[in-house]
């Protein structure tokens, strides 16, 4: 396999995003892509801008090529190396100080992910997303990370732009049934291995072949216990306890189950004429409070999850109950 070609990263302001497109401007190249500033191609370099800003203003720009690491240097002193993969059978924890995505940069990858285990109201909504090379342009142009590091008013604007540009497996489960398979035993981790599990055998039907990865919330081996008895395993996963920052379907997987929570969420405001907080702090057992008195307990029960903390203060505190 012919190795991928050295890639560097940089954040630069407005000003030297200017100054470099002045630099490159005989050497610009078309891009397809609405979100490229400008391409720059060379016989030995690449360089591609991104027009969208980060939160503190930056652009980021990738250099590839043999003249990467020297061309780097014209307008970074600090950049961030980003090699090709490790072979696949690597399967260790990354160190928290690891760059990002980078490191899966040049493979194609199915990753899961999570969201609304920590909160009182609201499903469990797990997603399984493909990314491949392709793929990836989009996903940096779109500043998609882990969903809790973004905001969720950006995740509610390219939520509908990632679910119409990328394969993926979504699977939510809604508090009643939540309940349910809690009484008969089954805790937060089992529900979400199982729910990882389904997410990715199907996309993995699509994509035999493959790559499969995850943020790890337990270890491999109680993860593939959690599984005992399936039908169906995924089996080969990497996993990560920092899963978003080491492949980018995870952390793509992240955002469209954040976009997903946050739709059923705001379906679940709407129903009640109320605006449920996200979370499990004071303000959401305050409003807990406020819920059961207009509601009632058993409707309060249909959209919480009732083996939290929550449930147990809010029943103590009402002697009614």
């Amino acid at each position: 396999m012919k190795p991928a070609p050295a890639t560097y990263s940089i954040s630069v302001d407005e000003d030297r995003l200017a100054k470099m497109l002045d630099f490159y401007h005989e050497n610009l190249a078309d891009s397809s892509s609405p979100y490229v500033a400008f391409l720059a191609k060379g016989e030995d370099l690449a360089v591609t801008a991104y027009k969208k800003a980060d939160s503190t203003g930056l652009h980021k720009v990738i250099f590839q090529g043999p003249r990467a690491s020297y061309e780097v240097q014209i307008w970074s002193k600090e950049p961030t190396v980003s090699k090709p993969s490790k072979p696949l059978g690597v399967k260790r924890p990354f160190s928290p100080m690891h760059p990002g995505p980078q490191l899966y940069h040049w493979v194609d990858q199915i990753g899961s992910d999570e969201v609304g285990t920590g909160d009182f109201f609201g499903p469990v909504c797990v997603c399984a997303a493909f990314v491949d090379r392709a793929g990836l342009e989009e996903i940096q142009a779109l500043g998609v990370t882990d969903s809790k590091q973004m905001d969720d008013a950006y995740i509610r604007e390219i939520g509908p732009k990632l679910i119409h540009d990328f394969e993926y497996s979504q699977l939510s489960l809604d508090n009643v049934k939540y309940n349910e398979v809690q009484q008969q035993g089954l805790n937060m981790n089992m529900i979400k291995a199982k729910m990882h599990n389904r997410c990715l055998l199907n996309l993995h039907h699509k994509h035999p072949a493959v790559m499969l990865c995850q943020d790890q919330f337990a270890e491999p081996g109680l993860y593939y216990h959690y599984l005992k008895g399936e039908k169906e395993i995924a089996n080969d996963i990497h996993f990560s306890t920092k899963g978003e920052m080491a492949f980018p379907s995870v952390a793509l997987g992240s955002v469209i189950a954040r976009y997903s929570f946050l739709m059923k969420m705001d379906a679940l405001s709407q129903k009640y004429a109320m605006k449920i907080p996200l979370g499990a702090g004071e303000e959401v057992d305050a409003f807990a409070r406020r819920f059961l008195k207009k509601y009632g307990l058993k409707e309060l029960q249909k959209i919480t999850k009732n083996n939290f903390a929550n449930m147990k203060k809010l029943l103590g505190s009402d002697p009614l109950l």
